[in-house]
């Protein structure tokens, strides 16, 4: 059996949301709760087949124990505004009716004159649950001749 092990819940949502788009059926995603976890991971699920997503900060603690390992650079969110556009990955924020809120996240005193994606990134983890609920609306927008390069690598391998 494959199991891949990613960081968090954003990763396990955005690869079962792009899989349905795909019509690719999963195979068991762990969730490690941070980088740290892929040790502990691999050891209990010795004898299976382990693939790993993670962010490219972290790399180092999935490849020490895992064979195949997609990196996101520098993370999932990242990926997504790459493949998506600073300018698609706020339609999806304005259809969820919070366009707003990221402009006055943008006039913030330290964010000022920071990129749109550091500041997008910003917009994603500073809300309990957005992450996870972004990735999801991120996975569903993106054509899926435009999956960012990690998550098209590890589900093509699958």
């Amino acid at each position: 059996m494959t199991v891949v092990l990613v960081e968090g819940e954003s990763d396990r949502v955005a690869l079962e949301t792009l899989a349905g788009r795909m019509g690719i059926g999963m195979p068991v995603i762990r969730v490690v709760g941070g980088s740290k976890g892929a040790r502990g991971a691999a050891a209990e699920l010795a004898g299976e087949v382990l693939v790993g997503l993670v962010d490219a900060g972290e790399r180092m603690d999935f490849e020490r124990v895992l064979d195949t390992v997609f990196v996101c650079d520098p993370d999932l969110e990242g990926e997504f505004v790459r493949a998506l556009g600073v300018d698609g990955v706020e339609a999806v924020i304005a259809e969820q009716g919070e366009l707003e809120s990221f402009r006055s996240l943008q006039q913030q005193v330290f964010q000022r004159g920071r990129p749109p994606e550091t500041q997008l990134a910003r917009f994603f983890g500073g809300r309990s649950g957005n992450k996870a609920r972004y990735a999801r609306l991120l996975a569903e927008a993106v054509p899926l001749d435009r999956v960012p390069p990690p998550l098209a690598a590890l589900l093509a391998a699958l």
